[in-house]
């Protein structure tokens, strides 16, 4: 009995040390120039909800340039996918992923995108261009003309829309086609 005592009084009093020890930790000193009971001045690390903006990044963009310059045009297709999704109301998006689907064979979907675009700033000589070589991987060589001289009578010195008809022209010295298709 004896024994069982001696422990019980070394445990409890090995309790009072850790408990004094872990009380020890808990007693907190105020900055001195804090008042008593008054707290600190914080600053917020969470915007509240009417300060926060939402600015969409440019990368979806940047990314789908970037793939079909290499000639990734599926790759490119999703990026520019994404970048219509995020911002809606950006051309030159609608524009890249119409190329992307004339790049892949999909022309009812590159002439949805063209629309859009279309529908956004107008026939711009770009737009005129691309579509007009949109038409000429169709075959379409006839609504091919027509769309790059609508955009050579706007700008005339442009070397893209000059280096479009002369393959438009070459492109029927190897394809046969009917005298009145042109």
């Amino acid at each position: 009995m004896r024994r069982v005592r001696d422990r019980c009084r070394v445990l409890v009093g090995g309790l009072s040390l850790a408990s004094a020890i872990v009380l020890s930790g808990c007693v907190t000193d105020a900055p001195p120039d804090t008042q008593e009971g008054v707290p600190p001045i914080t600053t917020a690390t969470i915007q509240e909800n009417a300060d926060v903006q939402y600015y969409p990044s440019d990368e979806p963009l940047r990314l789908a340039i970037e793939h079909f310059n290499r000639g990734h045009f599926g790759i490119a297709e999703h990026y520019f996918r994404d970048a219509v999704e995020k911002a809606p109301k950006d051309a030159s998006a609608w524009i890249g992923l119409a190329a992307c689907y004339d790049r892949l064979g999909r022309f009812d979907l590159a002439d949805r995108a063209y629309q859009s675009a279309i529908h956004l700033v107008g026939e711009t000589t770009a737009l005129l261009n691309n579509r007009g070589y949109s038409y000429m991987l169709r075959g379409d060589l006839v609504s091919a003309r027509r769309e790059f001289l609508k955009a050579y009578e706007r700008e005339p010195g442009n070397p893209t829309i000059l280096n479009n008809l002369k393959l438009l022209d070459g492109s029927k010295k190897y394809i046969k086609r009917s005298p009145d298709a042109l």
